[in-house]
């Protein structure tokens, strides 16, 4: 069945990643993005680039970029090299402004890009640690939401080595490593897995054929 989905953080690696799977499925994607030049890169990966700041669109506005989807994405973060306050002006703020929009556009269908480790309560001073404890109030805040049908996926360490197709897929995975390639592909098949609504999943690389370990997962 093809879907519209719409992906906060468009332009992110995994996003785009992302963004060139599900139109090549057949689905219609769009991607936020921040910056105008960033469009052209979503156009090349398939996806309808939308031009809004999540730092300071109002929730009005994010709910339109939503109208008539039937999912959302949130794979936005603030990235490497910012500091604690944007972690938290981003990684959570926009996080949860995109879960508030969802709710007003009607979006049930709500996949969340997270972390391995994301915690509120997570403890210590480094910037890391900040966005641990911004991307598990994150979660908390869109876990509490009965509107909305999430999905949060809690990757490794993330590579740009080629994706093998077979991960581990489980509540509790322990550490470990995975490629960017296999987190879009994972997220990919959650989106077309609605019976994984309910659940927060923890991602390394693994042995089984990630299809399969999407639907293990749902139980199906």
């Amino acid at each position: 069945m093809s879907m519209r989905i719409v992906i906060a953080g468009g332009h992110g690696k995994i996003a785009l990643r992302l963004e060139r799977l599900l139109s090549a499925g057949g689905h219609e994607v769009a991607g936020v993005v921040r910056r105008p030049e960033q469009a052209e890169a979503l156009r090349e990966a398939g996806a309808e680039p939308v031009v809004l700041d999540l730092e300071s669109a109002s929730v009005e506005a994010v709910a339109e970029a939503l109208r008539g989807a039937d999912a959302a994405v949130f794979a936005a973060g603030a990235g490497p090299g910012s500091g604690a306050d944007r972690k938290e002006s981003v990684d959570r703020g926009a996080a949860v402004l995109f879960a508030d929009a969802a709710e007003r556009a009607g979006v049930r269908r709500f996949v969340v890009v997270s972390s391995m480790g994301a915690d509120a309560g997570h403890p210590g001073e480094e910037v890391f640690d900040a966005y641990l404890r911004a991307k598990g109030a994150a979660d908390d805040a869109i876990r509490a939401r009965e509107a909305l049908e999430w999905t949060i996926l809690r990757p490794g360490a993330l590579t740009d080595e080629a994706g093998t197709g077979r991960v581990r897929l489980e509540a509790r995975t322990g550490r470990g490593r995975v490629s960017r390639d296999d987190v879009a592909a994972v997220l990919a098949e959650l989106l077309e897995t609605p019976a994984t609504a309910g659940l927060t999943l923890e991602l390394i690389e693994g042995s089984v054929p990630l299809s399969v370990a999407v639907k293990d997962v749902a139980g199906n």
